[in-house]
């Protein structure tokens, strides 16, 4: 090969590196839009918490509503779910497949929702929710193509594409949350490595695919919910049928099942799930009610900043704890952020347990002021 050519070949290498990076930098940016403001964004003007940054004026029963969220049956908001979106009652809905059968069904529901008329500081987009992650939990027709272990046979970078088609289809539809993807390390055995639902058996497998899956939501403006915190891979069952009391050490916990956590917090990851699993070594609590766990593990110890949730808590695991005014009590005590309830009685039990708890002064107020702050500021960056 001749000098020139030599040069052009190496001139060709340097702008295929140099559009390789910029790519990896705007990745990087889109996975940061989403969420960036969660950690400390203003919300306008109000009372301030005392940390910096200012809430609305919101009442207690508004600050209590902007920790629940709410499923419900039907095509149409049912008169219930309208007046708890009106009053401030609730955060936002979570959609299930009976809820429309189209793409377009599931838009029309969805602006009827955001259409509902909410008290002034409350007036950003619902958060709108749905289980997106592939496979057997798919709740619209279309991406992604396959389950999360079909996904992983094709490689991080079409995970990543898988992501962002799953991002345009939500967007299509006017949803902003996707409850995915799924961030535990399936063991042998275990009830998620047998639904098809892990990225893999090894964290830092999970860790590269779930997360390219996260940046591909994000890049379209639909906030990833990484789950199920500490970790459902050496769950024999699932949560929804079954307690489960997972004995992992501490330390395995820690190094095993949190790992892939980091790499979403390190890019500031919008919404975090806490399983309603057992963690004995770490809390006699379910996770997504203990402090030690929310608060200490997810919070403290690997610096998430964004809006916590609540796996769903109609489940066999959580009333084994009790109704929703103790579930309710308890996840807020715990610090988790969003508590998620499929049924608007149980949402609307759960709401008005925690603003009686509110004006009877029985919670700290500065623990209620920070997740509304990362509620609403989520909410506000989802845009319509």
């Amino acid at each position: 090969m001749s000098a020139a050519g030599v040069e052009n070949r190496r001139e060709r290498r340097r702008l295929q590196a140099s559009r390789r990076a910029a790519t990896r930098r705007r990745r990087l940016l889109a996975v940061q839009a989403v969420a960036a403001a969660v950690g400390g964004a203003a919300l306008g003007a109000g009372a301030s918490d005392g940390s910096g940054s200012n809430l609305p004026d919101l009442t207690s029963q508004q600050l209590a509503g902007e920790r629940v969220v709410t499923g419900f049956n039907g095509s149409h908001p049912p008169a219930t779910v309208r007046q708890m979106i009106s009053s401030g009652r609730i955060a936002g809905v979570i959609l299930f497949a009976d809820n429309f059968n189209s793409v377009a069904g599931a838009r029309r529901l969805v602006a009827k929702l955001q259409s509902i008329k909410r008290p002034p500081g409350l007036r950003s987009p619902l958060l709108v929710m749905v289980d997106q992650e592939g496979g057997l939990v798919k709740r619209l027709p279309g991406p992604p193509a396959g389950s999360a272990e079909a996904m992983s046979k094709r490689g991080p970078h079409y995970i990543h594409h898988q992501g962002r088609a799953t991002g345009r289809l939500l967007r299509r539809t006017r949803i902003n949350v996707d409850l995915a993807p799924v961030l535990d390390v399936a063991r042998p055995g275990s009830a998620i490595g047998a639904e098809h639902r892990s990225f893999g058996s090894h964290p830092k497998a999970v860790s590269r695919r779930a997360n390219a899956f996260a940046t591909g939501l994000a890049s379209r403006h639909v906030a990833a919910t990484a789950k199920h915190f500490p970790g459902l891979g050496s769950a024999s069952a699932n949560t929804d049928v079954a307690v489960q009391r997972i004995k992992l050490p501490t330390s395995k916990l820690r190094s095993i099942d949190e790992r892939p956590y980091r790499r979403f917090v390190r890019g500031s990851g919008a919404m975090v799930m806490l399983s309603t699993a057992i963690y004995p070594h770490l809390s006699p609590l379910p996770a997504a009610l203990s402090g030690r766990i929310s608060t200490g593990e997810l919070r403290h110890r690997l610096g998430f900043k964004g809006v916590s949730i609540t796996d769903a808590l109609e489940t066999t695991s959580a009333n084994a704890i009790g109704g929703p005014p103790r579930l309710a009590r308890l996840g807020a005590m715990a610090g988790t952020d969003l508590l998620l309830f499929s049924s608007p009685s149980r949402a609307l039990a759960a709401s008005k347990s925690l603003t009686h708890g509110l004006r009877k002064h029985r919670y700290d107020l500065a623990g209620f002021h920070r997740s509304a702050r990362r509620v609403l500021t989520l909410r506000s960056s989802l845009g319509r």
